[in-house]
């Protein structure tokens, strides 16, 4: 029977969760229970199920004995839990030690040695059939060091999800990872996705919305896998380009004939021809559309089809260092278009560069479109497929109060009447991993 990557990734992802799954042995009452009793067990468990990935062994009973509403507050700051196992299990894992930098050197260098492989299969092709060509799984283990970053970083969510005891921020980790959604298998972000979930998703996700909206939309990961490193004003001229130019132009007034010690002048238009080739045409909408459609305001959000190119236009020169040099965050103000720009009703002053964009996304991020289309996904994370209306209000109401303070909009979800309700209990299927 064949089996595929895919099914060896999953499986190895299962033995990762049984082998590390939590002791958590608590007392276990045999003593008949009384209708009190029973209640607040129904209670814990509904909120393990809800703010936990389900519980382990004792759990219940440990959550009956620390009472089911400190039990709730104590997930909501678990900056103030210990996480002694986890932090130990952690250690071992190469890939979170390991800079984008590095991670893209390992990349490079394995896939410019798998391609030299591949010719001398091609060369060999008489003696060698394709058949005899290893497959990836099955390549020198000095070409599999990319591939088995990756995958310690699937395998470091399962044992954060199994072992941690800051359940509820393991959870919430799972569902912003999701909500802005970064595709492993696309280019750099096999070596980008790493720092994205540690520096951009991790350490906001108890925090404010709108510091969680700037860290992704900084982040080099979703700039690359929305193409924005492709957006740039019609007729951008980056600065090497035009030290090219100017270049070319002083030998064009010097005498005919080569000068040794200086550029040929045809080696100078060869290389402004390759620059060239790689210069984008123009603003690219695919992270601007995710940005409103997925991100904040929702489908029905009230935008327009020229919202989303002016907030393409606004997001012009928001880039990337290249990989090899950090993959950083960078404003390349010569890819900026600096023109008028309104959108949702506001406008954007010519001539603003990257505040445009700061300004921007804290508009969105405290829209009440915003507001609306994020606590319906959270109530459904965390209560039901098709939340109830009240659930979703409370979440909307905690967000103008605070002004997007994640743990007030998730305690006034816990805190509304919906969230206990009878009928949406136990009526959840699990999310994945």
């Amino acid at each position: 029977m064949a089996v595929s990557s895919k099914s060896l990734l999953v499986a190895g992802l299962i033995s990762t969760a049984v082998a590390w799954s939590p002791a958590r042995v608590g007392p276990t009452s045999r003593a008949k229970q009384s209708p009190a009793d029973s209640v607040e067990r129904a209670r814990a468990l509904h909120v393990l199920n809800r703010l936990a990935f389900g519980p382990g062994l004792g759990d219940v009973d440990r959550v009956v004995a620390m009472g089911v509403d400190r039990y709730i507050e104590q997930q909501l700051n678990p900056e103030k839990i210990k996480d002694d196992q986890l932090e130990r299990r952690l250690a071992s894992f190469e890939v979170l030690r390991t800079s984008p930098e590095t991670q893209a050197r390992i990349y490079v260098e394995e896939q410019r040695a798998r391609q030299q492989r591949q010719r001398a299969a091609g060369q060999d092709s008489a003696r060698m059939g394709a058949n005899d060509v290893p497959p990836p799984g099955r390549e020198p283990p000095s070409l599999n060091r990319a591939r088995r970053l990756a995958g310690e970083l699937q395998q470091a969510a399962v044992v954060r999800g199994t072992l941690s005891e800051r359940q509820l921020y393991q959870v919430m980790v799972d569902f912003w990872t999701n909500h802005f959604n970064v595709f492993l298998g696309k280019g750099a972000d096999r070596f980008l996705l790493p720092e994205y979930i540690e520096h951009a998703i991790r350490p906001n996700a108890m925090g404010r919305f709108e510091e969680l909206l700037i860290a992704t939309a900084r982040s080099p990961a979703m700039l690359f896998y929305l193409d924005n490193v492709q957006s740039v004003a019609p007729g951008s001229r980056p600065p090497q380009l035009a030290r090219l130019e100017r270049a070319r132009q002083a030998m064009a007034r010097r005498r005919p004939g080569r000068v040794p010690g200086r550029p040929d002048p045809r080696q100078l238009d060869s290389l402004r021809a390759r620059i060239e080739q790689r210069i984008p045409q123009g603003i690219n909408e695919n992270y601007a559309r995710e940005l409103m459609e997925l991100h904040t305001l929702g489908v029905d959000g009230g935008y327009t089809q020229q919202d989303v190119i002016n907030v393409a236009r606004i997001l012009t020169g928001w880039s990337m260092t290249p990989p090899q040099q950090g993959a950083r965050f960078v404003f390349n103000d010569w890819a900026h278009d600096t023109g008028e720009k309104v959108v949702l009703g506001r406008t954007f002053p010519a001539g603003r560069g990257q505040q445009e964009g700061s300004e921007l996304l804290k508009l969105l991020a405290n829209h009440p479109s915003t507001m609306r289309h994020v606590s319906a996904k959270l109530c459904a994370r965390l209560l039901a497929d098709d939340p109830p209306d009240g659930c979703v209000d409370a979440g909307v109401h905690a967000w103008e109060r605070t002004a997007g303070d994640i743990r007030a909009v998730l305690r006034a979800i816990f805190r509304s009447p919906e969230f206990w309700a009878p009928e949406y209990r136990a009526a959840k299927v699990k999310t994945p991993l």
